[in-house]
C-alpha cells in the first residue's frame, strides 16, 4: 500500500514538474526562439522586455525600408517635401532587382503612393524614386538615413542602400531596428501605411498585397515591415496594441518560411501575458489650473497631452507616486495645446515616465484697455 502510495506521489511530483515548467515557458522564465536575434520592447518607456542577442550586427533585408520610410515621413513634416508630390521614376530605380512594382522610366505616381508601393508592397524601386525625389540621389538619401541612425544613438547600424537588397556595410541589429520602430510611432503617418492590408495600384491593374501577414493573424498588430533574403533569412520588425500596452517585437534571421510571424507571436504571447499598461490619467485629464498674466481669461486649464502611465508586470503595482511640475505663471497669448509643465511617474525614486501637461483652450492677449481695467477691478474691488 505504501509502494503504491509512494508511486502516486512521485507520479504527481512529475506532473507538477511538467506543469510548473510550462507555466515558466509561457510566462517567459525562458522563450526559445529560432530568430537569430530577437527583442521585445515596451514602447512608452524603451524598456527591452525580453532580448536574444539583440545587439549581433545582421542583414536587415527590406526591413531597411522602416528607416526609408522614417526619413522620408520626416521629410514630409517639415514641409520638404508633400504626399501630393508628383515623384517620376529614373532609369536608376527602375533597374532594380527583388520586390518592386516594376516602373518604368518616366511613369509617375504621387509621393504618398510610392510610399504606399514602399509599406505594403515592399518595392525597391518605389525606394529609389523617393529618394531621389527627397534628396536628389539615393546615395544623398542613403547618407540622410545613417545621420539619422546616429542621432538615434545606434550603434550597431549602418546602411548601403535604401531597400535592403544584400551590400557590403550594410547591417543593423534587432535592439537598434526597434529603436527606430519606436522612432517611426511618432508619425502617425507610418502606421497609415504599414497597416495598410491590400492596395490597387494602376488603376486597380496592380495588386498590392501587405507581406505583414499579422495584420490578420495577430489582433492590434498596426506595423511595421518585413524582410528576406537568403543571406538574411526572414526578418520582421513589428507592433501591436492591447489594451493601451504597445509592443515592438524584432525577430532576425528566422530559416524558416513564415517563421518569422510565428516566433514574433510567441514573443508578443509571452509580453501580454506578463505585462500590462497602467493608467494613471487618461487623456485630456485635468492635472492643474496655471496663472494667466496680461490674458482676456485669468487662468488656463492644465491637461495631460496623452494617457499617462507605465509598463508594469501584472500583479506588481506597489510604490507608484506622482509629481506635478507647473508654471506657476505664465503670460498671454496662449496657445491651445502649448505645454505647460509635466507630471511624472515614479517608482520608489525611479523615473518610469513622464506626459506634458498642455493648455486645454487658447487665451488671447487682453488689450491695454482690458489690462487696465482688471487691474482696478483688482484695486477697487468692483
Amino acid at each position: 500500500m505504501r509502494k503504491g502510495l509512494a508511486v502516486v506521489l512521485a507520479f504527481m511530483l512529475v506532473l507538477g514538474n511538467i506543469a510548473f515548467a510550462n507555466v515558466s515557458s509561457v510566462m517567459g522564465a525562458e522563450i526559445e526562439t529560432e530568430a537569430a536575434s530577437a527583442v521585445l520592447m515596451d514602447a512608452a518607456s524603451g524598456r527591452v522586455l525580453y532580448e536574444k542577442d539583440m545587439h549581433k550586427e545582421l542583414p536587415p533585408a527590406s526591413v531597411t525600408k522602416l528607416m526609408t520610410l522614417l526619413v522620408a515621413a520626416e521629410a514630409v513634416e517639415s514641409g520638404k517635401v508633400k504626399l501630393t508630390d508628383k515623384v517620376t521614376a529614373s532609369e536608376n530605380a527602375c533597374k532594380l532587382g527583388g520586390s518592386q512594382i516594376y516602373l518604368e522610366p518616366g511613369e509617375t505616381f504621387t509621393l504618398e503612393q510610392m510610399l504606399i508601393a514602399i509599406a505594403v508592397g515592399s518595392a525597391n524601386d518605389g525606394c529609389v524614386a523617393v529618394a531621389e525625389h527627397i534628396d536628389g540621389t539615393h546615395e544623398a538619401f542613403v547618407e540622410e538615413m545613417n545621420r539619422k541612425a546616429q542621432a538615434l544613438g545606434l550603434k550597431n547600424t549602418h546602411f548601403a542602400n535604401a531597400y535592403g537588397l544584400p551590400a557590403e556595410g550594410h547591417y543593423t541589429s534587432a535592439y537598434d531596428l526597434a529603436v527606430i520602430a519606436r522612432e517611426t510611432l511618432k508619425y502617425p503617418l507610418i502606421r497609415k501605411l504599414t497597416s495598410i492590408k491590400e492596395y490597387d495600384l494602376r488603376d486597380g491593374k496592380f495588386k498590392l498585397w501587405n507581406t505583414n501577414k499579422l495584420l490578420w493573424w495577430y489582433p492590434g498588430t498596426d506595423g511595421f515591415k518585413t524582410g528576406w533574403t537568403n543571406e538574411a533569412k526572414y526578418c520582421l520588425a513589428s507592433t501591436v496594441e492591447r489594451d493601451g500596452l504597445r509592443l515592438i517585437c524584432v525577430v532576425m534571421g528566422v530559416p524558416q518560411v513564415r517563421g518569422h510571424f510565428a516566433e514574433s507571436m510567441k514573443i508578443y504571447n509571452y509580453g501580454f501575458a506578463k505585462y500590462q499598461f497602467k493608467t494613471f490619467a487618461p487623456t485630456g485629464q485635468k492635472e492643474g489650473v496655471v496663472k494667466v498674466a496680461k490674458g482676456k481669461e485669468d487662468t488656463v486649464n492644465a491637461v495631460t497631452e496623452k494617457a499617462f502611465g507605465a509598463t508594469i508586470e501584472k500583479g506588481n503595482d506597489k510604490n507608484f507616486w506622482v509629481e506635478t511640475k507647473l508654471n506657476p505663471e505664465i503670460s498671454a497669448p496662449i496657445k491651445k495645446g502649448q505645454k505647460l509643465g509635466e507630471i511624472l511617474l515614479y517608482r520608489n525614486d525611479v523615473l518610469q515616465s513622464s506626459v506634458n501637461l498642455i493648455a486645454d483652450h487658447s487665451v488671447e492677449k487682453a488689450s491695454l484697455a482690458e489690462q487696465v481695467t482688471r487691474t482696478l477691478k483688482g484695486v477697487i474691488g468692483y
